[in-house]
């Protein structure tokens, strides 16, 4: 993985709904190396990494910079990467190489933690904090990462976007 692939973690991990197994899967089905390791126990430390992202997020929203500060740096200091080089998972002789953020023998869960700590990271020194965002559309709390050109997101999908521009456009005709 890349370290845009860790910011993508941690905003899933920021979004899902945590209360159960299955959830926590479907949010980490991208990494099934994770996803398939990971226990019932280890819910109580994902749902502490996921509120420790969302008071990150919402300071970066609100541009509170010391709070993101001191949030991702708990969060690093809880849940510290430890990156190693691999070279597995390649093709035709040729190996893929890759950073992982925890040892080879850590536990699903560490791992995870270590991902959205160290990404969450990463996509500030990235991207800032300008670039952070909750969707704007009723009903939908979505953090997102806004890498447009013009920085003008406002909702975490075209699907948000456009039930809001529908429901705009019809108060408009009604009136």
């Amino acid at each position: 993985m890349d370290n845009a692939d860790y910011a993508a973690v941690a905003l899933r991990i920021a979004n899902a709904d945590l209360s159960s197994l299955d959830e926590v899967r479907a949010a980490l089905h991208d990494e099934p190396w994770w996803a398939d390791r990971l226990h019932a126990n280890d819910l109580p430390l994902l749902r502490a990494v996921g509120a420790g992202l969302r008071r990150a997020l919402d300071a970066m929203v609100a541009d509170d910079g010391e709070t993101v500060l001191a949030e991702i740096n708990a969060l690093l200091s809880a849940h510290p990467p430890r990156p190693r080089l691999s070279g597995h998972g390649g093709h035709d002789g040729i190996l893929n190489w890759h950073v992982h953020v925890a040892g080879p023998d850590a536990p699903a869960v560490d791992e995870v933690a270590a991902a959205a700590a160290w990404g969450l990271a990463q996509g500030v020194v990235q991207h800032g904090t300008t670039r952070w965002g909750r969707c704007g559309a009723e009903g939908c709390y979505t953090y997102f990462l806004d890498t447009s050109t013009n920085q003008a997101k406002r909702f975490c999908s075209p699907r948000c976007a456009n039930r809001m521009h529908v429901a705009a456009f019809r108060a408009r005709r009604r009136t």
